[in-house]
């Protein structure tokens, strides 16, 4: 663990920052501690002041709680995934609300025709609503970690199955499946090298 004193780059302090970001790991076993849909609920209530394009805000979460909708989400997690997703406190499908439009009258008052613009380009706006909902994910994962929980995103699940299960005649459109909760036995795996900013970063 690093120390915690104050690092003059950042405002926060080191102790902070290694619970965000330095130490802070992807979960892959979950204790029996419990954790509530209503302390998930929490953390979206902060994480929803990120930023997004024009406001749209098109992140939505289904927080799967009850052993009834564990059982339903479980069969379209790849076989590698169910264990884990099975044993999370919490686990959170996030979703991407392909028509965001239709909200941005109250979301972005500036201008309130805006949404006018989205929609008849009915594939542009599923790209937008995909990429700034990755955006709203990563500030989520953060806002978990913040929380003093540990987030483990998955990738591997049928994302057609899910939205037929859960979102039936909606627009929301399955992005990731997000496991919540405090670590268990042997919860990580080892961390992977990181670029440095002297590959990743180019100034002029």
């Amino acid at each position: 663990m690093t120390s915690t004193t104050a690092n003059p780059a950042f405002v926060l302090s080191d102790e902070t920052l290694d619970v965000l970001f330095r130490e802070a790991r992807t979960a892959n076993s979950f204790s029996d501690e419990p954790v509530s849909a209503a302390q998930v609920r929490e953390v979206f209530e902060l994480v929803k002041m990120g930023p997004t394009m024009m406001n749209i805000q098109p992140m939505r979460l289904l927080l799967v709680e009850s052993p009834e909708g564990r059982g339903r989400l479980l069969s379209h997690m790849a076989e590698g995934n169910r264990a884990k997703t099975e044993t999370a406190p919490v686990v959170a499908v996030v979703a991407a609300d392909v028509d965001f439009h239709d909200l941005m009258s109250a979301h972005f008052p500036p201008k309130p025709d805006a949404g006018e613009m989205f929609a008849s380009d009915e594939a542009a706006r599923a790209e937008i609503a995909r990429y700034n909902t990755a955006l709203q994910t990563a500030y989520f994962i953060v806002g978990i970690r913040a929380a003093g929980l540990a987030a483990g995103p998955m990738g591997g699940f049928d994302a057609a199955g899910i939205d037929a299960e859960f979102f039936g005649g909606t627009s929301w459109r399955t992005q990731l499946v997000v496991n919540i909760g405090h670590p268990g036995d042997n919860p990580w795996f080892d961390r992977l090298p990181r670029i440095s900013a002297d590959a990743a970063v180019t100034v002029v």
